[in-house]
């Protein structure tokens, strides 16, 4: 799947994409904004590792957000099981560089476009952490709407924090 858009290209991630990923995922900002899994700092290592795991096993819901030939962050839809089946929750990162100018809002339209389209699902959801506030927005202009505050759901850098849940069904 690629998807051409105004101001990127989602894509599958691949080989080739490994020092563009550190260069923009090595940001303490964008990791305080993310779950622990995704590593600070980020190396080669951790890019070689999650370049073969996107581009095999989830090469069909994980994109590289590519700007001007540039692999510069990531979206992703990640499927729910059981009771919970029909959902699908997004997530994304996009490098500091490029913040501000509308790449992840006209993203995250395009992955939820796509979700619906593609899979058998009714509601996609995020869980934003309470100091995001750019996330929040990005949400919002493309309909996702406020379910609930999750208070002291999680903890980062040290800092007990609210969780923001936001969804869009059809």
């Amino acid at each position: 799947m690629e998807l051409t858009l105004t101001r990127s290209r989602l894509r599958p991630w691949r080989h080739g994409d490994e020092a563009s990923l550190v260069r923009h995922a090595d940001n303490r900002k964008i990791w305080k904004n993310v779950r622990d899994h995704f590593p600070h700092p980020y190396t080669m290592t951790d890019a070689e590792r999650w370049i073969f795991h996107a581009s095999t096993a989830l090469s069909t819901t994980v994109f590289a957000i590519e700007v001007q030939g540039n692999a510069v962050g990531s979206i992703g839809l990640v499927p729910k099981e059981d009771v919970y089946r029909r959902s699908m929750e997004i997530g994304y990162w996009l490098g500091e560089q490029y913040w501000g100018r509308g790449i992840v809002t006209e993203a995250v339209g395009a992955m939820t476009a796509y979700g619906f389209d593609t899979f058998d699902i009714v509601r996609i959801f995020a869980d934003i952490f309470v100091w995001n506030t750019a996330s929040v927005r990005v949400l919002e202009k493309n309909g996702y709407e406020f379910e609930a505050r999750l208070k002291k759901a999680i903890i980062k850098d040290g800092e007990v924090g609210d969780v923001l849940l936001y969804a869009r069904t059809i």
